[in-house]
């Protein structure tokens, strides 16, 4: 039988490179304690020699060491273990026995060690390099920073990522499910479905490598109602069980239609997404569930309905909360391809670039990279599209064509003219048909059921290339001027946003075109990197910041997708000739008489201003206003409040902070999140910017203290921060001793506060 244990807990670090580490028997009792998922980079302080492109944190070699012990009948089992993700050029060995290794900072592999494993203890060794921090557009971080499983079966047992679910047709209500497998030396398999209570639904046995189940009154998959089954899979050898898997799975049918756009189960329906990269602020990428789960379900809130994973496989949990939450996925490979990106290290777009990068490693990984993501996240429900790559035609960037002599990408502000222009030196755009061709036929070898797409930042370019003729499906980055003429040049082919802008005019493209499916929001939260210049450490793109707060652009984009009444007050010191949605905050306060910008976000079709009870007028809203309506005040200290038809809301003027705040967000998980915030003597957030110092007593950890605050280069490793307008965030993990946590917080001014955090 199928045992799968986490190997997380009690591995030896040591930063630097170490001559005979891999040896089983290396004296490792001076190395550091860690627990993995782990980043280290984000152990170390930021600094201007770092690359800009990944948030001046640093890289380096490292080494992880892992003693666990095996039972006595070891002998004769197959045994696997699986690394979800190691940031970068990671080599494992097994009491001193090479495996091998993965270029990949984000591909989940595995390794058969059955042959080098024995009774008692066992030493896996793991070597990590990522010397070139200058090698991406954002912070990737360092390190064994996903799980590690290990899994014990019998020799005769399922193959890794072997058993692949589909739903072949819905009829009356009934759902035909097609099971394909894979086996090593099993001779009869069986398959069981189960509904989410443990009730046997129906069964099959295989024949052939295929079964086909029969669901009677299907429930369907839908992010209004994401139900998942459970596939049971048994393997046989001889008539004894050998191995049991199962797998969540979901009855659903997608449909991408040129003219009429997306359906899901049927319905037509429009992709209201976001993309997200990995990071979380001072997790680094090491991001526990919990922290995802507590952003996911701020995106529903917003009315989301979809996410896309910037611009890499995602983690394994990403995808099942995706699955359990109801957000359907645009699964995304490489940023690259054999050509190698500009990767900014003195700021964006500042000259000269550097050129490392995953395009070094592609020509020799890009087929097991890429079978690696279909492989493992292909029975998840809340994936709906294949894409290849981000922008690999951005234009000079380094593919270029005789047919534009001169051209700017959408990102290329300040590109000096030499860079602007064809160069019949660097590599030519028609060669990324020919890669396409390969991948979309490697996916689709694969999985038939899902299309297959490319971002595309130059459809200009792509669209007589023959690149986007060998694609599924046309995303387009930031091109929504060319929906409605691409769509009369090519009919039949679907189009549709894979990366837009905050401007509600490119979804109203979205909006009002029916063969638009939908859009992908540039992004849903804050990143590190991709920054402007030091001291920035962070991309403010977010509707949420680094701390998973809200912005006023989460509520701008609420107005746009959801219907329920709402209104949201945030106000801008200034004019409108100075100030816009980017500057809006919840902080009304000023210098007496000065005028202030209100905006009252929502999306009922007018609202009504108060200050202090009296009316400041009402205004009606239009397209042009983008779900936002404005007023010019002078500041008056004092009550602000907005009334729309069903919805209200006020904002009131900060005192002196008097009090710091603890808000827990907890899931049962061993990841605590204390929210906090400094509110004056009215229970307002008080907007001030004061260092708080926590400490923890007990069994636990403080992982990291964010506040999001894009020049704040405090290093993550200090248990102090300040807060930013008003508010920080506090990530603990819980340990196993069943004592309460204690988490005291303090300023030099003299506020004070704790908490206490049941443990176990």
């Amino acid at each position: 039988m199928g045992n799968i244990t986490t190997l997380n807990n009690g591995w030896k670090f040591h930063l630097g490179d170490v001559p005979d580490a891999d040896y089983m028997g290396y004296d490792d009792n001076a190395w550091r304690d860690v627990t993995v998922p782990h980043d280290w980079s984000v152990e170390h302080p930021f600094d201007k020699s770092n690359a800009s492109g990944t948030g001046y944190l640093p890289g380096g070699t490292a080494w992880y060491r892992k003693h666990f012990v095996l039972p006595d009948d070891i002998k004769g089992k197959r045994v696997r273990i699986t690394f979800g993700g190691v940031y970068k050029h990671s080599r494992v060995w097994i009491n001193s026995n090479y495996l091998g290794g993965r270029a990949y900072g984000y591909s989940t592999f595995t390794f058969d060690i059955s042959e080098f494993v024995r009774a008692g203890e066992n030493v896996i060794c793991v070597r990590v390099e990522h010397e070139q921090v200058a090698d991406s557009r954002w912070f990737t971080g360092s390190g064994i920073y996903r799980d590690v499983t290990l899994e014990i079966t019998d020799m005769s047992c399922f193959e890794k990522d072997g058993i692949f679910i589909t739903t072949k047709n819905i009829d009356s209500g009934n759902a035909r499910m097609q099971i394909e497998y894979k086996t090593l030396d099993c001779d009869e398999t069986e398959f069981i479905i189960e509904d989410s209570e443990g009730n046997w639904i129906a069964s099959a046995e295989g024949k052939n490598g295929c079964a086909e189940v029969k669901i009677p009154n299907a429930r369907l998959w839908s992010p209004d109602s994401p139900y998942l089954y459970d596939l049971i899979c048994h393997a046989f050898s001889n008539g004894v069980m050998t191995d049991a898997v199962t797998i969540p799975f979901g009855v659903r049918t997608i449909q991408f239609d040129a003219d009429r756009g997306f359906f899901l189960n049927g319905i037509n329906m429009k992709l209201k997404g976001v993309c997200v990269h990995h990071d979380a602020g001072a997790l680094g990428v090491a991001v526990p569930p919990a922290v995802w789960e507590r952003r996911l379900k701020k995106f529903k809130a917003v009315g989301c309905n979809a996410i896309r994973t910037a611009h890499n496989p995602p983690s394994a949990d990403l995808l099942d909360l995706c699955d359990r939450l109801g957000l359907l996925v645009m699964d995304e490979a490489f940023d690259e391809w054999e050509g190698a990106k500009n990767k900014w290290w003195q700021g964006h777009n500042i000259y000269p670039p550097k050129r490392f990068g995953y395009a070094e490693d592609f020509p020799l990984w890009h087929k097991a990279d890429l079978e690696a993501m279909v492989l493992r996240d292909r029975n998840h429900p809340c994936v709906i599209l294949w894409s290849i790559g981000n922008e690999i035609d951005y234009p000079n960037d380094p593919y270029v064509t005789p047919l534009f002599d001169e051209v700017l990408g959408n990102n290329d502000k300040g590109k000096p003219a030499q860079e602007r222009r064809y160069d019949d030196k660097k590599p030519d755009a028609g060669r990324l048909t020919t890669v396409a061709k390969e991948l979309v036929d490697i996916a689709h070898n694969i999985d038939t059921t899902r299309p297959v797409l490319s971002a595309l930042s130059f459809p200009e370019l792509s669209t007589r290339t023959g690149f986007a003729d060998v694609l599924d499906v046309s995303g387009y980055n930031y091109r929504e001027s060319f929906y409605e003429e691409d769509h009369k040049r090519f009919p039949d082919r679907v189009i549709f946003g894979s990366e837009n802008g905050h401007d509600p005019k490119a979804w109203y493209a979205v909006r009002d075109n029916d063969y638009i499916c939908g859009q992908f929001l540039w992004t849903g939260i804050d990143f590190l990197g991709e920054c402007r210049g030091w001291p920035l450490r962070i991309s403010q793109a977010g509707m949420l910041d680094l701390c998973g707060n809200e912005k006023p652009l989460f509520y701008r984009r609420k107005a746009l997708w959801t219907d329920i009444p709402f209104v949201k007050i945030a106000v801008s010191r200034g004019t409108k000739e100075n100030t816009n949605v980017w500057t809006d905050n919840f902080c009304y306060r000023a210098d007496e008489g000065e005028t202030v910008q209100v905006s009252c976000y929502t999306n009922a079709s007018k609202a009504e201003l108060f200050l202090n009870g009296k009316s400041l007028g009402e205004k009606t809203l239009s397209d042009a206003d983008g779900c936002r309506i404005t007023w010019e005040i002078p500041f008056e200290k004092g009550t602000l409040t907005a009334k729309a038809e069903g919805a209200e809301d006020t904002l009131s003027t900060p005192e002196k902070a008097e009090a710091i705040n603890f808000e827990a967000y907890e899931n049962g998980s061993s990841i605590v999140q204390i929210e906090v915030s400094l509110l004056d003597r009215n229970g307002n957030f008080a907007c001030e910017d004061e260092i708080i110092y926590y400490q923890l007593i007990g069994d636990g950890q403080i992982l990291g203290i964010e506040n999001g605050k894009p020049d704040d280069l405090t290093c993550y490793a200090e248990k102090y921060r300040a807060t930013y307008n008003g508010k920080a965030i506090v990530y603990i993990r819980k340990g196993s001793i069943t004592e309460n946590l204690t988490l005291y917080a303090y300023t030099k001014s003299g506020l004070s506060c704790e908490r206490k955090i049941k443990n176990g």
